[in-house]
């Protein structure tokens, strides 16, 4: 599991390839990851909108942005978590994603930046 804090917002992630899904043959592999963002300071906070890059092995890279996460733009108080399950396919066996989420402090209205640990998608096959 990776994780990383920014501005007292933990957000941690783990991945998990998903061989019944994917179809190697025609160059798609599909990978699901869990998020799981907690709120460990003292004000309310926000997620607003979400920017992800990916990137496969083979160089090609993409940008995912959009409102919230998986349809949710989640309020979270002090102490409070948040936890999501989504997928990414790619064209290759290895890859990585990383990314912010767009947050605001619900009281002031104050927007920042949570950095999203980078983490590496890798089919089974490759971690031996």
């Amino acid at each position: 599991m990776q994780t990383l804090i920014t501005h007292g917002i933990r957000v941690s992630i783990e991945t998990r390839y998903m061989p019944e899904y994917s179809r190697p043959l025609e160059a798609k592999y599909i990978y699901a990851y869990r998020v799981v963002i907690e709120n460990q300071g003292n004000i309310t906070v926000q997620l607003l909108r979400r920017r992800f890059q990916i990137n496969d092995s083979n160089g090609e890279n993409r940008i995912i942005e959009g409102e919230g996460v998986i349809g949710l733009q989640p309020v979270l108080e002090p102490g409070e978590t948040h936890q999501y399950v989504s997928w990414c396919d790619l064209r290759t066996e290895i890859g990585k994603m990383s990314g912010i989420y767009r947050m605001i402090q619900t009281k002031t209205g104050k927007s920042f930046n949570v950095q999203l640990p980078t983490f590496l998608f890798a089919a089974s096959s490759k971690l031996n």
